[in-house]
């Protein structure tokens, strides 16, 4: 463990780890991050492709992103990683929406490729969608982590880290649709869902950088979980310790778990 004022640092195998006083700092944290990575990139590409996440993990994140003066927006070609099917795009709790909101309402990208999943055939939005994905070649991929260990829609039924598809149909699984419940996207389970589309594994981790916002004390069980079970589908989020430049940024409540883990971790600590 490194620590630099009220932050301190860990790295669990591959992964680094940051965590932060509150959701706030750890949001902020997060975008800087992601700032100096899109002004690296500008400077050698004259176009760009970028993931980004929604929920209410990645709330503090985009606002201070969207937020930051003299980004290159103009250079970036963005995608989102999943959307559920049969949702209207005005539905308050469609991903299409909130990126609406909370990015590109915000900003002036060069595109912005929106996941149709209002869509008659799915199956071929899905295709359709990996064939940009593919050519676009994203280089930034901004993330969050479910309650059930998900990555984009990828939950433990359906997550497979040797997927043959770039983007798919998902069934959620009950714990996920439950998240989405409770953070107030809808008003009852029955309500959310039952399928989305979704980015797949593989293509998530072609991405050279990720950056995983993970704040609040309903995401402290499956940090632990993530950084200490072994790597599998169980928890999808355990094979973010296998990628080359991935970072977890973490508040004092969903580290709550795992601190001691960090603090004893047998793997260096950043230096």
């Amino acid at each position: 463990m490194t620590q630099n004022g009220d932050v301190q640092l860990y790295q669990v195998d591959r992964l680094k780890i940051e965590v932060h006083p509150t959701r706030e700092a750890a949001g902020v944290a997060a975008a800087q991050s992601a700032a100096s990575s899109l002004m690296r990139l500008a400077k050698t590409n004259a176009e760009f492709a970028v993931i980004f996440a929604t929920g209410a993990s990645q709330m503090d994140t985009l606002k201070a992103l969207t937020q930051t003066p003299g980004l290159p927006w103009a250079q970036i070609r963005g995608f989102h990683m999943d959307e559920y099917i049969g949702l209207s795009p005005d539905h308050p709790a469609s991903f299409r929406r909130y990126l609406r909101d909370n990015l590109t309402q915000k900003v002036q990208m060069k595109e912005f490729f929106e996941i149709d999943g209002s869509a008659s055939d799915p199956e071929q939005a899905c295709k359709e969608y990996a064939e940009l994905l593919r050519t676009a070649n994203p280089q930034l991929c901004l993330l969050g982590i479910g309650e059930n260990g998900h990555l984009a829609f990828n939950d433990p039924g359906v997550a497979d880290f040797n997927d043959p598809l770039d983007v798919k149909v998902a069934q959620l699984d009950t714990t996920c649709r439950r998240q989405q419940e409770a953070e107030g996207w809808f008003g009852s389970l029955d309500e959310v869902p039952e399928r989305a589309m979704t980015v797949t594994i593989p293509a998530l981790f072609r991405v050279p950088k990720l950056i995983a916002s993970v704040p609040g004390p309903r995401k402290a069980a499956i940090v632990r979980r993530a950084l200490q079970e072994s790597v599998s589908t169980a928890c999808p989020a355990t094979l973010l310790r296998t990628h080359p430049n991935a970072t977890v940024y973490l508040d004092r409540e969903s580290s709550a778990e795992a601190i001691d883990l960090l603090r004893f971790s047998t793997t260096a600590a950043r230096g």
